[in-house]
């Protein structure tokens, strides 16, 4: 039987914030060097886009806002950081949760799964195959589960999600995904996930329904096929291919704001969310961009294949009837802004490429109190994005 103390108000309104968000003091921006991941120095670049304008856009945010206290942003292209800006009380070390901004990550860890001969795993097979139980979700894919087109309910229904106040593990329901407590075991959540059947549940591949338990069903379905948990799979596909710093995943939806900025403030290592509890810094998230650019290599040493990531950009969630918006597998899909897809996340963050352009940016927000999370990623995706491929375009 598990308890349920974790659950709070708060959580459902943290967790429909995030699902919102997807569709202060200030200083001088610095003037940040362009850094050579090849010889790990730095050096001013003497030609290039000139960023200034962006950076005043950024500058010009931050003043404006009463919420928001620092800002920081982090342009790539295939090889090398091409700008960085930081502003308020951020710095270049600054290390915020990403909330939504975790998925393309967590997809870019199951596609290297799969491309891993020594692993039997396959985005396209029923988790069943991996599974050691069957359920009422045990039909699905993980293609289905991280295009959002399972047909289980998504964080628009997360009241259907279970009772606070049950004392049964059915009760206990589908919340378990978003608890940070430790008798909460991850893969005991996910077998939960699969088994109980949510209202509402619809056909595989009939719907689009953003986020939720199909995330974390995928992320446990990896688990147990590599035999590993989610955050070793993390380190062994993405960290220490790509000396990633800080980057790791937990669980922080019962209390955001308990996070300080340390990665031992993160709560729920045990339980990682999948969809959501990733912490990282500009450099480590730079690096998973240039992933995307790069041809699926960190550096010389490849990450992914080039069919994983052409993969994840084509449009899964756009075909489905209901569902006005093009999404891939991570990746909302412009409509209006040809070849940019964006991975936006309810506590502010973004992370975006331009396949046309051959560049990508993240943008962190470490305000974690719900007061306007959506300004953010608004501004970052109408604003700032067009202004740093004018300026691209303007040196080419």
């Amino acid at each position: 039987m598990i308890p349920h103390r974790f659950a709070r108000p708060s959580l459902i309104l943290l967790l429909i914030a995030l699902l919102t968000a997807c569709g202060g003091g200030s200083s001088s921006p610095a003037a940040s060097p362009v850094a050579d991941n090849s010889s790990g120095g730095a050096t001013t670049p003497s030609a290039g886009p000139d960023f200034t304008e962006v950076d005043a856009s950024f500058q010009s945010f931050i003043d404006s806002s009463e919420v928001f206290d620092g800002i920081s942003y982090v342009l790539v292209d295939a090889t090398s950081i091409l700008h960085q800006g930081v502003f308020g009380d951020h710095t270049a070390e600054t290390v915020v949760m990403l909330a939504s901004t975790s998925k393309v990550p967590t997809v870019m860890t199951m596609m290297a799964l799969q491309d891993d001969p020594n692993v039997n795993f396959s985005i396209s097979e029923p988790i069943r195959t991996y599974l050691p139980y069957d359920g009422a979700y045990a039909d699905r894919t993980v293609e289905q589960l991280v295009s959002n087109t399972s047909g289980i309910p998504g964080l628009r229904l997360l009241a259907q999600y279970g009772s606070p106040a049950g004392p049964t593990l059915e009760d206990f329901n589908h919340l378990c995904q978003f608890s940070s407590q430790a008798f909460v075991d991850f893969e005991i959540c996910g077998q939960t996930l699969v088994q109980n059947e949510l209202p509402s549940s619809q056909p595989a591949g009939s719907v689009f329904d953003y986020g939720g338990s199909q995330w974390q069903i995928a992320g446990v379905t990896a688990s147990i096929a590599a035999n590993a948990t989610w955050n070793q799979l993390v380190d062994k596909y993405l960290g220490t291919p790509c000396e990633l710093e800080v980057f790791t995943f937990g669980n922080p939806w019962e209390n955001p704001q308990a996070f300080t900025g340390s990665p031992d403030s993160l709560a729920g290592i045990s339980n990682p969310n999948i969809e959501g509890g990733a912490i990282t810094n500009l450099a480590d998230y730079a690096k998973l961009l240039q992933v995307h650019l790069n041809g699926g290599f960190c550096g010389d040493t490849r990450v992914l294949s080039e069919e994983a990531i052409a993969s994840m950009q084509v449009d899964r969630g756009g075909v489905v009837a209901t569902n006005p918006k093009a999404y891939g597998m991570g990746w909302w899909i412009s409509a209006d802004n040809p070849g940019v897809l964006t991975d936006p996340g309810a506590f502010g963050a973004v992370s975006f490429i331009d396949v046309n352009r051959g560049i990508g940016g993240y943008m962190a927000i470490d305000d974690y109190s719900d007061r306007d999370p959506g300004a953010p990623p608004e501004f970052f995706i109408g604003q700032a994005i067009p202004a740093i491929q004018a300026a691209f375009d303007a040196a080419q």
